[in-house]
């Protein structure tokens, strides 16, 4: 039953990130034509398209997509909870609560890893062209900008990455022992 849970875990949170790259990567200014981006948006587009609808943008902020974000997040919580028959019952508010520190976790967790292999891509292929490094970096570029401006590279060796990767682990878990506090 666990190996089932793992599967079913891995392909709910692949969903909930190609949901929430819909919400990112206008905010972040990426390339549109992009194909990565182009992926993003087809496989997201059934969804989204129908919403928009009933939802107009707000500003830059594209509020159809971030409802089915939260409606994608509030699926995947529903059924990995059901898979694995907690036995106590959670209140519409705390399932509510439970669902959006999940997905808080999960845009922590995605852009660390994407920082990571920002760094590495910078390592192995400086300069080089591809569309997933430059759909990675226009992602990070905005978290690493204003923490360049106050740690200026020292000795050639950017560590604004690092100090920003460090900032998001400790609010995974600041945001986890919030979420595991007994009284809930």
């Amino acid at each position: 039953m666990r190996a089932i849970i793992f599967v079913v875990g891995a392909l709910l949170q692949l969903v909930v990130t190609i949901f929430l790259l819909r919400v990112l990567l206008p905010l972040a200014r990426a390339d549109a034509r992009n194909q990565l981006s182009q992926a993003v948006i087809r496989l997201t587009n059934r969804v989204v398209l129908p919403l928009r609808k009933l939802l107009p943008p707000v500003g830059k902020v594209d509020t159809a997509s971030v409802v089915a974000l939260v409606v994608v997040q509030l699926i995947a919580t529903g059924i990995l909870w059901w898979l694995r028959q907690y036995p106590w019952v959670l209140t519409p508010p705390q399932f509510f609560l439970v669902a959006l520190g999940s997905l808080l976790g999960t845009i922590l967790m995605f852009y660390t890893f994407a920082l990571v292999l920002y760094v590495l891509l910078s390592w192995v292929a400086p300069g080089t062209y591809s569309p997933a490094s430059a759909l990675v970096s226009s992602l990070c570029e905005p978290l690493l900008r204003p923490v360049r401006r106050v740690i200026p590279p020292l000795g050639g060796i950017d560590f604004s990455a690092l100090f920003v990767i460090i900032a998001l682990q400790a609010l995974y878990i600041a945001i986890g022992e919030y979420l595991l506090t007994p009284g809930y």
